[in-house]
């Protein structure tokens, strides 16, 4: 069985060791064996355990959900229902962050073709873009 290093798993996951200590106190990081020197030991699960972290905290997972999720799935049978529910409302969440991104990046976009076709008037003499065109055509694509 292979065994880390707290330097090597903060490597590996590029968080400091002060984040997975946290992480252990707030219990979502369980069962961490010490060495006879003291050194905390991690195994493949715990690998496993932080990827799931670190995936549910980059869709914007409060600690307080981690704590939740993790506790559920102790007993997943007997919450179940818990779990779902705890998983679909982070799905529902991501998806709006997304559709949020997705008009963001719209506007962004027609910015950036806005402010080049700028540019190629300047460089060419010919008479400027107006903003209203851009806007108008955005509206007609809806």
């Amino acid at each position: 069985m292979d065994t880390y290093t707290i330097k090597e798993v903060s490597e590996m996951f590029h968080l400091p060791s002060s984040t997975l200590r946290y992480y252990e106190d707030l219990g979502i990081l369980t069962n961490v064996e010490r060495s006879k020197s003291g050194q905390r030991v991690y195994i493949q699960g715990h690998i496993n355990r932080l990827k799931t972290i670190c995936c549910f905290k980059k869709t914007g997972m409060s600690i307080a959900k981690l704590q939740q999720f993790f506790a559920c799935e102790e007993d997943e049978s007997a919450h179940i229902d818990e779990i779902l529910s705890l998983l679909n409302n982070q799905q529902e969440h991501i998806l709006n962050e997304i559709s949020q991104y997705q008009t963001s990046l719209t506007h962004l976009q027609r910015k950036l073709h806005y402010y080049t076709d700028i540019k190629t008037s300047l460089e060419n003499g010919t008479p400027l873009p107006k903003w209203a065109d851009y806007r108008e055509h955005a509206e007609q694509a809806k």
